[in-house]
Parts: structure tokens; C-alpha cells; sequence
């Protein structure tokens, strides 16, 4: 802060990232991009940060590395939207430029606390052992903003490896989650164990700044689900307390888990007094092939949000000339209900919706197309009602060169999404296969699509399932297959 002025200082390399994000972008066609999901200016994008509200408006800020379209030296981009589908591009909020975040400034949340929008993040750094070798230390670290320019506190980092127990990793210790209730701070932070087995650690405040460890809030005691587990979230919902995370380096289990990195949660009852959780089994947050790194926020109006990285680490899903990378997925409100966790487009969508149109009682019996039905950027519901059939296909972004299709195995009750035409050219994962839920027809299947995305919602939210693809946009055919007799009913919606 500069103390005559009153005017928050900005470092040489917060400017120099500030300058290049403005002079970069405007290379960038406004067609190239998303119409309603949230993308770097330029170059890289991974986990959202910081959702949070403060000053009347919805503030997405991510994890960004401006000068390269690949991960680097991590700062926090910065979006705002009041509505949360139309997003405005704010300039770069952190930039790596302390000794204790010179590596980088990783993920983390923010709050709103005595007028100030604070936000709490991972400072990557580097320490000199005693016999002469650089180890990396995590450590917490909390800024104060207005809503556009922040300034790191005097006294970071405020949260140190050195208040957990012996046995906590310093070196894998970062995403904190913040909270208020009542009077007090709480912090969550994914940590690792010295057996390397993923866990979360809950750390308590008055202040902010003075932090003191509460226990292990969970463990992956089995050692079956990961290894760290980054990104942790753990809130209240419909008189139940959820703990999200995502685990790295888990093996496939059937239709519930991929190989590779997860998002998972666990849902169980949690004592303030012991700060004990009783959670039960882990359960996917979402079956397809682009989604990360979720977080939450509770509006004023009392919904609890998720947003999550419509990304694997893994996979490239975007042309070679491309100069930004990462998308994140339509925020999500998040309900439960006998004993199942929903999540639906949030209501803000249907103000965009135009050119609508419905059929009834479609038969379909081969390969059927509607005229009426056709589009890219589209709120596209198909219910199958009833018919004689094992297997219903919806082909999405199809011309004779691409495609991405949904099939229904209906004996085996499977939903497997298929983008291997969708324009890829990397050796990626392209197919994924999930069990649904019990009951069978009427199966209702909401996709919305943006230009490089599908998010599928299944029966209101029960099961969601988020892809990445890379389709020119003159591939806007849908095509609706069955090998028996099925009746759909169709309802579209154009958006934007």
C-alpha cells in the first residue's frame, strides 16, 4: 500500500502480467472463444480460486500462467459476472513476486471480512536444508483487496507447515478453503501424510492471520482414494456436511472412479464441538472427461454454487494454433436429496435462452434427424419415454467429418460418451462409460452446449457428466439412432 496516496502498490511483474494479458488478448477473436463459460485472456488456466461474492457481484478467479498456453509460474486470473453465465475479464489479481510465493501463487478461496475481499492462497517456495539441499515448502498466504487490486499481507505466510504435526508433509500442503461461522475463521488445506496418503487439515482463526491447527479433518486411511488430495471444500447442505476433493494418481474402479486425477465427495454428519467429520464412501462428482478442481461458493440468496475446470491434466482437446487453454464449467447449484447429491445449470441460464422449439412423442427407429433441432450453442433436453430397444444414440456437433455421441445401453443401464471424432489430435482418452441410475425410462438428458463443450445432466442433475471438444462450428447436425423403436420428446433452446 502506498502510504501517502492510499493507492495499492503493484509489482513489476503484476504489471508486466497486467500489460501483456491486455496487449495478447485483442489478438484473440471473440469467436475463438466460449460464449458462456469462463477462459483465460490468454495462455493457461486451471483450478478456480477464490469463488466467492463481495461488492454485488460473482468474483471466478483461477490459476493462470499468461505467457505460455502450457502450466507455468502460477498467478490468479480474475473474472466477475452478476448473473454468472455473462463474465467480465478482470485484470491478473496475484502475480509470483514474493520470496515465500516466487514459485508460485497456487490455489485458495476468499471471503469478504471487515469490508476487505481477502484471499487466502498457497505460496510456493524454495528452503535450504542443512546439508545444502532445496527442498520446495507450501504455505499459506492471505491478500486484501477491493474487488479488482490486492495487497499481500505484511506478515505472510500466515499459515506455515510448522504448526501441523510432525508427521503432516511440508512439502505437499496448499488449496486452502476458508469459512466463517460465528466468531471464528476456519481453514481447510489438502496435506499428505508421512505414509504419502492424502488428507485434510482444518486450522482455526480469530484474526486471519494468527492460525492455529484443529486436527486431521479426514483421511485417506485405506489409501484407495489417491494419493494428495488437492482442492479440498467441506460445507453444510440440506442438514448434511460434504467434503469435496480430488484425489491424484487413483486407479480406475468399474464405473465409479478413472485412472488418473478424480473429484470426489464424501457426504457425512460433522460435530463443531470435536471438529469430527463421519463421512461415508467417496462418490464421483462427475462421469466424463473434463472436469477438476472443483470449489464452492454460498450466495446471499443462500444457494451453494460448485464451478469446476472443465479439464484433465492429461489430455489436450484444442487446435495447434490456439493461444489459451482451459475452460471452466457452467456454475452449478447443488441440492440433496434422499441421499443423492444434485447439481443443475444454475436458473440464470434460462434468461438466454431464444428460438425455442418442442416435439412430442417422436418416434425414432434408426437414424432419425429433426430439422427443427440442429445448433451449437444450445439448451438441448431429450426425454426417452418408452419403446423396445437396447441401445439409443444422440449424435451431437455431426457432420460427415465429426461427431460426438451419448449412448444409452439401455439392458445394462450404462450412458458412455464417445468424442473420439470430435476433432482430436492427441493420443487422449476419448470414451468413458458410467453406470446409471437405477430406475431406466423415462430418462430425461439435458446438454448444454457451449462452442468447445457438452455438459449433460441427467435426470435433473443426478448424474452430470462434462466434456471437452474441438469441433468447428459448421458441425451442427444432431442425430438421434436406435436399433429398436423408441419415443422422445425433444425441447430446444438456442442461448445467447
Amino acid at each position: 500500500m502506498n502510504r501517502k496516496t492510499g493507492e495499492q502498490s503493484v509489482s513489476e511483474k503484476l504489471e508486466k502480467a497486467r500489460e501483456y494479458e491486455k496487449n495478447k488478448q485483442k489478438e484473440i477473436s471473440s469467436e475463438e472463444k466460449p460464449v458462456f463459460h469462463i477462459t483465460p485472456p490468454i495462455g493457461w488456466m486451471n483450478d478456480p480460486n477464490g469463488f466467492s461474492f463481495y461488492d454485488g457481484k460473482i468474483h471466478l478467479f483461477y490459476q493462470y500462467h499468461p505467457y505460455t498456453r502450457e502450466w507455468g509460474p502460477m498467478h490468479w486470473g480474475h473474472s466477475v459476472s452478476e448473473d454468472m453465465i455473462s463474465w467480465e475479464t478482470l485484470p491478473v489479481a496475484l502475480a509470483p513476486d514474493e520470496k515465500y510465493d516466487a514459485f508460485g501463487c497456487f490455489s485458495g478461496s476468499a471471503l469478504e471480512a471487515n469490508g476487505k475481499h481477502v484471499l487466502l492462497y498457497t505460496g510456493v517456495s524454495r528452503q535450504v536444508l542443512e546439508d545444502g539441499r532445496e527442498e520446495e515448502r507450501q504455505n499459506q498466504c492471505i491478500a486484501y483487496g477491493d474487488g479488482i487490486s490486492y495487497e499481500k499481507s505484511s506478515k505472510n505466510p500466515v499459515v506455515t507447515g510448522e504448526l501441523m504435526p510432525e508427521n503432516c508433509s511440508r512439502i505437499d500442503f496448499r488449496d486452502p478453503k476458508v469459512w466463517k461461522k460465528g466468531d471464528t475463521y476456519y481453514l481447510i488445506v489438502g496435506n499428505k501424510n508421512a505414509e504419502q496418503k492424502g488428507q485434510v487439515v482444518l486450522f482455526s482463526s480469530k484474526n486471519l492471520e494468527e492460525w492455529k491447527f484443529e486436527t486431521v479433518l479426514a483421511e485417506n486411511s485405506d489409501g484407495k482414494v489417491g494419493t494428495m488430495w488437492e482442492c479440498p471444500d467441506f460445507f453444510a447442505l440440506d442438514e448434511k456436511y460434504f467434503l469435496i476433493c480430488s484425489p491424484q494418481n487413483m486407479k480406475a474402479q468399474k464405473y465409479e472412479f478413472h485412472n488418473g486425477n478424480n473429484s470426489v465427495y464424501f457426504v457425512g454428519d460433522y460435530d463443531e464441538n470435536t471438529h469430527t467429520f463421519q463421512k461415508e464412501m467417496p462418490k464421483t462428482l462427475d462421469y466424463g472427461l473434463d472436469f477438476y478442481a472443483p470449489q464452492t461458493t454460498e450466495l446471499p440468496d443462500g444457494r451453494r454454487i460448485l464451478i469446476a475446470w472443465m479439464k484433465s491434466w492429461d489430455a489436450c482437446v484444442i487446435p495447434e494454433e490456439q493461444k489459451w487453454q482451459g475452460m471452466m464449467t457452467l456454475p452449478r447449484e447443488l441440492h440433496y436429496v434422499n441421499g443423492k447429491l444434485y447439481q443443475k445449470p444454475v436458473e440464470e441460464l434460462k434468461n438466454y435462452r431464444k428460438n425455442s422449439c418442442r416435439l412430442e412423442n417422436q418416434e425414432v427407429s434408426g437414424t432419425v434427424q429433426f430439422d427443427e433441432v440442429k445448433g451449437r450453442i444450445l439448451d438441448l433436453t431429450v426425454e426417452i419415454c418408452e419403446g423396445v430397444f437396447d441401445e439409443f444414440c444422440i449424435e451431437l456437433a455431426h457432420n460427415q467429418e465429426y461427431t460426438t455421441s451419448y449412448t444409452y445401453y439401455r439392458k445394462k443401464q450404462i450412458m458412455e460418451v464417445n468424442r473420439t471424432y470430435c476433432g482430436v489430435t492427441r493420443d487422449i482418452v476419448c470414451q468413458r462409460a458410467w453406470k446409471l441410475p437405477e430406475q431406466k425410462e423415462p430418462l430425461k438428458l439435458r446438454f448444454i452446449m457451449d462452442r468447445q463443450s457438452i455438459e449433460l445432466f441427467i435426470n435433473d442433475g443426478e448424474q452430470v457428466s462434462t466434456t471437452a471438444i474441438c469441433t468447428p462450428m459448421e458441425a451442427e447436425e444432431i442425430v438421434f439412432c436406435c436399433d429398436g423403436i423408441v419415443k422422445i420428446n425433444v425441447e430446444k433452446h438456442e442461448l445467447i
